[in-house]
C-alpha cells in the first residue's frame, strides 16, 4: 500500500493581498510560515520516498518546512513547471477586488470558476491540466505504482487537475472543488486504486 499527499502551498503574500498570484514568484506570509510548519507535524506518521513540487518558492517553501517538521529530510525532490499554478495572464498582480471593479463581476467570475476560458494571455483550468495531467501519469504515478510513498507539494489549480483524475470529477465538479492552504490531503494506493483518506485536520 503506496501513501500520496497532496499539499497546497501556505498562505502566500499575494494570498494575504488578495491578489492574481499565478506564475509570479511569491513567498509565504507569516500565516503561511505556520501552515506549513503545522502540516509537518501531522505528517510525521508517513514516510516518504520521494517528493515533488513545482518551480515556485511558495510551494519549495512549503514542502521544505513541512519535511522539515516532519523529520524527514534528505529526501529525493523534483522540480518541475508542470506542477505550477495556473498562468493567469493580464490579471497576475492585480487585486481581485479591483480587477472586478475593471471588467465586472461576472466576468472575473467566468475566469476564475471556468473550466476553459482563460483570462487575457493566461490559462484556463482545462490548460492547466493539459500539462500537469501528464505529468502526474509520466512521472509521479509510476512511483506509486511501485509502492513509494510521494508528497506533492504544489498549487490550488494544479493540484485540483490531479484530484480531478484521482476523484473521477467532471470538468463542472472540479471548478467547485477548493483545497486548502496547507493541508494535507491523503490517499491510499493499493496498485490499482486511490482510496481517498481526506485531509489532515
Amino acid at each position: 500500500m503506496a501513501t500520496l499527499v497532496l499539499l497546497r502551498h501556505g498562505e502566500s503574500q499575494w494570498n494575504l493581498e488578495n491578489r492574481f498570484t499565478g506564475w509570479v514568484d511569491v513567498d509565504l506570509s507569516p500565516k503561511g510560515e505556520t501552515e506549513a510548519h503545522t502540516a509537518g507535524t501531522k505528517l510525521r506518521a508517513i514516510k516518504f520516498d520521494k517528493a515533488y513540487t513545482s518551480v515556485l518558492k511558495r510551494a519549495n517553501r512549503t514542502l521544505e518546512i513541512a519535511l522539515q517538521e516532519s523529520g524527514q529530510t534528505g529526501i529525493p525532490v523534483e522540480y518541475d513547471e508542470a506542477l505550477n499554478e495556473r498562468h493567469y495572464g493580464d490579471l497576475q498582480g492585480l487585486n481581485k477586488a479591483e480587477t472586478a471593479e475593471k471588467f465586472g463581476d461576472e466576468q472575473v467570475h467566468i475566469w476564475r470558476r471556468s473550466y476553459d476560458v482563460p483570462p487575457p494571455n493566461g490559462e484556463s483550468l482545462k490548460d492547466t491540466a493539459a500539462r500537469t495531467i501528464p505529468y502526474w501519469e509520466n512521472e509521479i504515478l509510476p512511483d506509486l505504482k511501485a509502492g513509494k510513498n510521494v508528497i506533492v507539494a504544489a498549487h490550488g489549480n494544479s493540484l485540483r487537475s490531479i484530484v480531478m483524475v484521482l476523484d473521477s470529477l467532471s470538468p463542472q465538479e472540479v471548478t467547485e472543488l477548493n483545497i486548502p492552504t496547507g493541508v494535507p490531503l491523503v490517499y491510499e494506493f493499493d496498485g490499482n486504486d486511490f482510496v481517498k483518506k481526506g485531509y489532515l485536520e
